[in-house]
């Protein structure tokens, strides 16, 4: 009786929209004169679709309950009609086939049917029975489409990839995605995230985007040579948050037992990174304060893991991430500051981009600039971007549209620049300190294995229960279901969408209207903005009395997607997607692989897919009359229709996750390795309180320059090999004297490098001198940012804080000095205050672009400057990533010749000395006329050199650093470098300072702020992209204000930070 009950409901439909049947002059035909009546489309249904025996078991049940009442005596009259309208098509069937048999060698012609009021189109399913579906590859697809299975297709590459291990990190909304050597990592910082019934469409933040990266994780730990990814995201565990989003590790099933590398650690999971409010589900906006802390707390994590998987694929040796992949903007913030820490390759994907956003919403005049930072901090979002822009080797997008039309808006980005700096560097050209990302296009994949079309649903299956809770707003069901599957957001466009259905009458005569809009419990629950579009549309539905016609359910399962997918299919519906921009559109290819068109929005990722699946419709977002009319043909024309769910179904397999993740592994392939050169301290160190001879040997070893590295590198024995290292004979014969006369020995092939090897002698004079577990020992850390320049205030901090590490018992704690000033200026300094550097243990100098550590006197004695302090080379060597050098210098000098023209010749901006090959200093004369720090960046990123510019010393100084440099950067060097517990150390700041100051104020670290001090620089940060308290929190257990800058007070907030011992 499942036939009945459509043919009843599509007889109603007829009888709804008329004219009635029972008119002689009324005509079947689906279109006349130019003008579509819906009653022919259901006419047809149900002549081509049904059997005639169905048709007259519906004439019996109109006919038993004929009485006075005309609907009842209309529905008789036309069952009948259409009842021997049927019996006619198929005697002529039987006609023309008797007739074909007998016509042998000769082309069987079909003849058309003699009643004029019989459609001259054949039915979708009809077409399928003369017409046989090909795939590409001539399998015949009827019935559904070919199951594309990942497995068969992972074989054929895994020939390519049998001695790699690789380990991924992917970061999302936070997203940040890492691929490590051996292991891969992924980020997602915002939204909630877990393997199985995703809440998609809870709120903004869970999105498809989520989707997306979990399952881009599922895929890549099913490829062969990959052997863990890790899916880091923020750990919630707040009132009315599922507990699962609490769950600090959850692993993916793999999609198949067989696809994941065997092993203790193998597979892909979900880790999840407490950060921010404990006890809180915020949304992304307001996530931007505590990135540092999420840094920190993924940088611990990548470090712990690398040591455990040294163990098992490493051969002992830590297992480094061999990129690193940011996700949307947040996460594209957290990549770039992870991997200058670890230095390894970035990867960046955008998915929705905030100049873009930006450009939309201003375009709508709803809002003003102003009132759309303060919304969304679109301002601090864009700079995230920027910043991502800055420190990625390869931007991965969706679509082509996406690079020239959304990426060309950014300041750091050119694609013809782009292009031509490509050609450069493959013929070996100087690009003259220019850096520029690659984009590349990888449309996201999908998983088909576990697809299954309505036409392969066993008879007598019952329907899913998802079906009854979009059909029960129905009067008829059966009709095509027009189907929008979106969060209430207005980008998305919904209202438009349903304007265009309510004011076209042959629409909503046709078909329904379905609109999943997430899950939600009440509107009053809802976001602001989410829940004024629904009530909008609840509105537009009274409007226009679209009740019975509009479906909005209120709750559904991730699961039940594609059961909602297929009750469309099986009605002949469309998919439609009206969003003003799309960056990709992966409900579009869901929804194709199901056998459903699609209309969708012409901006964006959607007109990439049309032109790969050629399945459905594009249409102007902001034309409410396109989207009906590209609707109403869709749905009406039969042969459009079938043609659109054939070419979907044939097409749909170049959008498979082997497909995306080939191409993803082939990109990660081109970058070039990278990874930190040092052996780590940060996880595993014990110390011990008695301090071993060996510890400087320990410290050589440590660093990777020691004589032995040195000659087996080149291939050389030493002659101390099998020489006892704990015998007080082999510490002599390590004297820096025994090193020179051993490296003057080496062979003519080191002879060739003797200018490197001239610099590597003098690291390992140098450092031989050095006792840097100094730093190791301590167990607590007061870091000085103060920046209120080289003044007395300044002084008395410094002396104040000396006196509170010393009054800690067992000289466990320890100073670092952290400043934008030369070690020079340092060390005149101190001499001024009677200071012995060695009351530090570490200088943070130049606004982070050197580190340095102190000697003791015999330590430097005949040294050509006589300083007591060490460099620390190796972090020189970490940060020379993508330092432009000379060239930045010449822009620069250009840069302060324009401002002296435009000020007649008045000198503003004057070249000073840093002793630093990776900090330009410039000495400010008068900072008033000077442009914000925030139009100097977008001079010297339009320039496309990729640094840091920071006004310094209340404006009275300009440092230009490396991009992966910062003071904040240094700590987190210090801690992966020398194990300096981060949790245990205090940074001591004034109110303000320098433009970098914000980055001072985040991570896991305790801060406590000196007010009334520095007060001087709140100048600096008047002019700002976005407020300065967008991202700083002024309230929090790791953050104390102090009144008084006064010994005791300051005393007694560090030991209420927990960082001194009460």
């Amino acid at each position: 009786m499942a036939g009945n009950d459509w043919i009843n409901s599509y007889l109603e439909a007829i009888l709804d929209v008329g004219p009635g049947l029972e008119d002689k002059n009324s005509s079947l035909m689906l279109r006349e004169r130019g003008k579509f009546s819906p009653t022919r489309y259901f006419v047809e249904e149900v002549i081509t679709k049904f059997d005639e025996t169905d048709l007259r078991r519906s004439w019996a049940v109109a006919s038993s309950i004929r009485d006075s009442q005309e609907r009842n005596t209309r529905l008789e009259n036309m069952s009948w009609r259409i009842w021997n309208l049927a019996r006619r098509k198929k005697q002529l069937g039987e006609e023309s086939q008797n007739r074909m048999k007998q016509e042998k060698g000769q082309t069987n012609v079909i003849l058309k049917p003699l009643l004029a009021d019989i459609s001259e189109e054949l039915s979708e399913g009809e077409k399928g029975d003369t017409i046989t579906e090909l795939s590409p590859k001539g399998v015949s697809t009827k019935g559904g489409m070919k199951r594309i299975n990942s497995v068969d297709v992972l074989k054929n590459f895994a020939t390519q990839q049998k001695e790699k291990k690789l380990y991924i990190v992917l970061i999302r909304h936070l997203v940040v995605s890492i691929l490590l050597t051996k292991n891969q990592k992924f980020y997602s910082i915002h939204g909630l995230i877990r393997g199985e019934n995703m809440e998609l469409g809870r709120d903004s933040d869970t999105g498809g985007q989520v989707k997306y990266v979990v399952e881009l994780a599922r895929a890549l730990g099913a490829m062969q040579g990959i052997y863990r990814v890790d899916l880091l995201t923020r750990q919630v565990s707040a009132p009315g948050v599922d507990w699962s989003y609490g769950e600090p590790t959850e692993m993916l099933t793999p999609l198949n037992a067989d696809d994941y590398e065997t092993g203790e650690s193998s597979g892909a999971y979900i880790i999840r990174i407490p950060f921010g409010p404990k006890d809180k589900y915020i949304p992304k906006e307001h996530l931007w304060p505590h990135i540092p802390e999420f840094v920190d707390g993924a940088l611990a994590y990548i470090l712990q893991m690398s040591k455990v998987l040294a163990d098992q694929i490493g051969d002992g040796k830590p297992v480094w991430p061999a990129s690193i992949h940011g996700h949307y903007a947040d996460a594209g913030n957290a990549a770039a500051l992870l991997s200058g820490t670890l230095n390894v390759p970035m990867l960046f994907t955008g998915h929705s981009l905030g100049r873009d956003k930006l450009e939309q919403i201003l375009k709508q005049g709803r809002q003003s600039k102003d009132d759309i930072n303060t919304t969304y901090r679109i301002m601090r979002r864009i700079e995230a971007e920027e910043i991502a822009v800055d420190s990625s080797e390869v931007i991965i997008t969706s679509t082509r549209q996406e690079i020239d039309e959304q990426w060309g808006l950014y300041d750091g980005f050119d694609p013809v620049l782009e292009r031509k700096l490509r050609a450069r560097n493959r013929r070996n050209v100087s690009c003259f300190g220019r850096f520029m990302p690659r984009p590349v296009v990888i449309p996201p994949g999908m998983e088909f294995k576990h697809i299954v079309s309505h036409k392969d649903d066993p008879v007598g299956t019952p329907d899913p229960p998802v079906w009854s809770e979009i059909t029960r707003f129905f009067s008829n069901p059966r009709k095509p279901i027009i189907l929008a599957l979106a969060r209430p957001d207005p980008k998305k466009n919904l209202t438009t969408l349903v304007k265009a259905f309510g004011e076209n009458r042959s629409l909503r005569e046709l078909a329904n209207l379905t609109l999943i809009m997430g899950n939600r419990d009440g509107i009053d629950e809802m976001s602001p903005t989410n829940s004024a579009v629904l009530l909008s549309i609840l509105k537009l539905i009274d409007k226009y009395d679209m009740y019975g016609q509009v479906s909005y359910p209120k709750h559904h399962k991730q699961s039940e997607v594609p059961d909602i997918y297929r009750l469309a299919a099986r009605t002949k519906g469309v998919f439609i997607n009206p969003a003003f921009i799309e960056p990709f559109g992966l409900t579009l290819i869901e929804a194709a692989a199901y056998g459903l068109p699609m209309v969708a929005t012409k901006n964006g990722g959607p007109v990439d897919i049309q032109k790969v699946l050629d399945n459905g419709l594009l249409i102007d977002p902001h034309n409410q009359q396109s989207i009906a009319d590209a609707l109403l043909k869709l749905v009406a024309d039969k042969h459009l229709w079938a043609r659109c769910k054939h070419n979907g179904l044939k097409n749909i397999h170049l959008f498979s996750w082997p497909e995306h993740c080939k191409n993803y592994l082939a990109r990660i392939a081109c970058c070039r390795p990278r990874h930190p050169q040092w052996e780590s301290c940060a996880v595993g160190y014990e110390y011990s309180e008695s301090q071993s001879p060996e510890d400087s040997l320990r410290d050589l070893n440590d660093l990777k320059i020691s004589l032995d590295g040195v000659i087996n590198d080149q291939g050389i024995l030493d002659i101390y090999q099998k020489a006892d290292v704990n015998s007080p004979t082999f510490k002599r014969k390590l004297s820096i004297g025994k090193k020179l006369e051993s490296l003057t020995k080496l062979s003519a092939k080191l002879e060739k490098s003797a200018a490197h090897k001239a610099e590597t002698l003098a690291k390992i004079a140098s450092q031989d001198k050095l006792e840097f577990p100094g730093i190791r020992r301590k167990k607590s850390f007061i870091v000085v940012a103060v920046d209120s320049g080289m003044t007395k205030e300044f002084l008395e901090i410094i002396k104040m804080m000396i006196e509170i590490a010393r009054m800690e018992k067992g000289e466990f704690v320890g100073l670092i000095l952290s400043t934008a000033a030369s070690i020079s200026e340092i060390h005149s300094f101190l001499q001024s205050g009677k200071i012995d550097p060695l009351e530090f243990d570490a200088f943070i100098c130049n606004s982070g672009s050197e580190i340095y550590y102190p000697l003791s006197s015999s330590g430097f004695e005949g040294s050509p400057k006589e300083l007591p302090f060490e460099l620390d080379s190796e972090y020189t060597s970490h940060i020379d990533y993508r330092w432009g050098g000379e060239q930045l210098m010449n822009t620069l000098l250009h840069w302060a010749s324009a401002i002296r023209e435009r000020k007649k010749d008045k000198e503003l901006v004057v070249p000073c000395d840093s002793g630093s090959i990776h900090c330009f200093t410039f000495s400010i004369k008068d900072s008033d006329p000077l442009p914000p720090i925030k139009d100097l960046r977008e001079f010297l990123r339009k320039q496309v050199l990729r640094c840091q510019a920071i006004y310094c010393q209340n404006g009275t100084k300009l440092n230009v650093i490396p991009l992966v440099a910062s003071r904040a950067q240094a700590l987190r060097y210090l801690y992966v470098r020398w194990g300096v517990n981060l949790s245990n150390t205090v940074v001591i700041v004034g109110e303000y300072g320098d433009t970098d100051y914000e980055c001072l104020r985040g991570g896991i670290h305790k801060t406590l702020v000196l007010k009334g001090v520095c007060n001087e620089a709140k100048k600096l940060h008047s002019n700002r992209s976005y407020p300065l308290e967008h991202v700083i929190t002024c309230e929090g257990p790791n953050i104390i204000h102090v009144e008084e800058c006064n010994k005791n007070q300051v005393n007694e907030a560090i030991m209420k930070l927990g960082v001194l011992k009460v």
